[in-house]
């Protein structure tokens, strides 16, 4: 079997505490427990130490970002993570520079990375409804889609050399909630994405 990471990145206010993140999280670490793997949670906003959350990545098969949108990003706090964790990985555990060579200084920009044993799925919360993506007749997001939105998540775990897995995402959680069936929809996601997620030993 497999081992996890998932990291809640949710930044609590007090007009919204981070429960749903909260509850994805647990239905993960859940579900996929039950599926024989091996699951670690860092909630950010916890605190956490560096290098031991570069040690978790490293020992991870698979990583879940878990998150609300904030402001069509991350909250502050998992930016602030991604930034410690990321920089500090820097060092030749995640990457080995920017991918250019000094007889190439402007080619393969972003290619220097050395996670490509792993895999990595985005499970988010908005506000905004399904309806308002991938429509072109919707005048905010015109058409784009969520992986869109969060392209600049993509193209970070794309610098290690991350494999993607497809995102999941729950609509419309503030004003029109759904949140027994985004569940069982988070369920079945993770048991179809993961289920060829396996450890080969080196």
């Amino acid at each position: 079997m497999s081992n996890f990471l998932i990291v809640n990145g949710t930044q609590p206010y007090e007009s919204a505490p981070g429960t749903l993140n909260a509850s994805l999280t647990k239905l993960a670490r859940d579900s996929l427990t039950r599926m024989g793997h091996t699951v670690r949670v860092t909630t950010v906003a916890d605190g956490y130490d560096t290098n031991a959350e570069i040690a978790a990545h490293l020992w991870a098969d698979a990583i879940i970002m878990q998150f609300p949108v904030n402001w069509m990003g991350v909250p502050w706090v998992f930016k602030k993570y991604m930034d410690e964790v990321y920089t500090m990985g820097m060092d030749g555990r995640f990457a080995n520079g920017d991918g250019r060579t000094s007889d190439a200084p402007t080619a393969n920009y972003g290619m220097g990375g050395k996670l490509t044993d792993k895999k990595y799925m985005l499970s988010v919360t908005f506000n905004a409804p399904k309806e308002a993506f991938d429509n072109p007749a919707e005048p905010f997001f015109a058409g784009s889609s969520v992986d869109d939105l969060l392209r600049p998540l993509h193209l970070t775990a794309r610098f290690m050399a991350m494999q993607a897995l497809p995102t999941f995402a729950a609509f419309d959680v503030m004003k029109n909630p759904n949140i027994e069936s985004d569940f069982a929809r988070y369920e079945a996601h993770l048991k179809t994405a993961f289920a060829e997620v396996e450890h080969v030993p080196a």
